[in-house]
């Protein structure tokens, strides 16, 4: 650090990391439609929270918003947050990704499913299901 220049505040790296975040979602695309899940407003930079829980160590948190409240595919959806924040995300993290409350008939199961490393993992030795998630988080040429 250059001499006289103050570190970064807490809150100023946290606004921070929640932009690279959101940068990194926004282009997931939908499973079914041809939209990315920002276009959809199932992600938005303010679903997306992030706070310092050590030195260099942050916890993201993303509350998404499936379209409607019986979406069949909204814990594909949860995978593919997930799977895209893990490899992209450029900071050591802790990652927790939720259904917004009251936005899904089955919230609570499907927010155990996304969250669960063992069931994540299996889902994606799943080769079908693996390449639906990779279509989603490719980035476009």
């Amino acid at each position: 650090m250059r001499r006289g220049a103050r570190p970064w505040s807490r809150t100023k790296r946290s606004r921070c990391m929640v932009t690279i975040s959101a940068d990194i979602i926004r282009t997931i695309r939908d499973p079914e439609k041809p939209s990315t899940l920002e276009e959809l407003e199932v992600v938005t930079e303010s679903c997306v929270e992030v706070h310092e829980i050590g030195e260099d160590e942050y916890l993201v948190i993303i509350r998404f918003t499936p379209t409607v409240p019986h979406c069949s595919l909204a814990t594909l959806i949860g995978l593919c947050l997930r799977i895209k924040l893990q490899r992209c995300l450029p900071f050591k993290h802790k990652l927790e990704i939720y259904i917004s409350e009251g936005a899904h008939s089955t919230e609570e199961d499907i927010n155990k499913q996304i969250n669960d490393k063992e069931r994540v993992a299996a889902a994606m030795e799943n080769p079908n299901l693996r390449e639906i998630v990779e279509q989603c988080v490719t980035e476009p040429d």
